[in-house]
């Protein structure tokens, strides 16, 4: 699903009240009304919009009541830094993901060959819960690392004359054209999205730095040059 588009559905304080129920148990209509203390008209039209986003579904049981609970378990990370702001798209969880194709993360990704006994069980939460908790550490680390960065880029754009930054703003949006290519950007069109600017002056801000040397051209593409 796209991230703008469940921002705006997690914006309203009732929807995520109900994520929040259906995470414990499955329930019905009359229990979320009674729970969020709204009408089950109002209910209804929460449970839809969650549904259609893929976030909810729904059952029967034998005595025709229509239970609700939670569809998907996935990740929404949203960013905000001086130099942007912008959610990646959502994800959903998966146990398969390759964790060596990760260069620079070392994970003890091996599991117990008998996870099944309850104290097994409870073992790998708590290694699992000390993970989760250093990965967002980590994440802080590197956000915060990034702004610092980003900041010494600005600055040095700045006091070169030679790239024709001769205000801040322009200094900042040169460096957001650098993190666009740093993160994976190649075309112009792409670059432009990503910088929420026109492509002329994605354009004219590459050809400075190519002219500086920090970034090349090579059959339409652009990449943060190799030396």
């Amino acid at each position: 699903m796209d991230s703008a588009a469940l921002l705006d559905l997690l914006g309203n304080e009732n929807r995520r009240r109900i994520l929040r129920l259906l995470a414990r148990k499955p329930c019905y209509v009359t229990e979320i009304s009674e729970y969020l203390g709204v009408s089950p008209k109002a209910v209804i039209d929460h449970l839809r919009k969650l549904e259609q986003a893929g976030l909810v579904e729904s059952r029967v049981d034998d005595q025709r009541r229509k239970y609700f609970s939670i569809a998907r378990n996935l990740r929404l990370e949203v960013n905000v830094s001086p130099y942007g702001f912008g959610a990646k798209s959502a994800y959903s969880a998966s146990r398969g993901l390759d964790m060596t194709r990760c260069r620079y993360l070392t994970i003890d990704i091996t599991s117990p060959d008998h996870v099944g006994e309850l104290t097994e069980l409870t073992r790998e939460l708590q290694r699992l819960e000390e993970l989760s908790n250093e990965l967002s550490m980590a994440q802080r680390w590197v956000h915060g690392r990034l702004t610092d960065v980003m900041d010494g880029i600005s600055r040095r754009i700045h006091e070169d004359s030679a790239l024709g930054a001769r205000e801040g703003d322009d200094a900042r949006f040169y460096a957001e054209v650098l993190s666009a290519l740093a993160n994976g950007s190649e075309r112009i069109d792409q670059i432009s999205r990503s910088v929420d600017a026109s492509p002329d002056l994605v354009e004219d801000a590459l050809q400075s730095l190519a002219r500086h040397g920090v970034v090349e051209q090579n059959d339409g593409t652009w990449t943060l040059t190799a030396d």
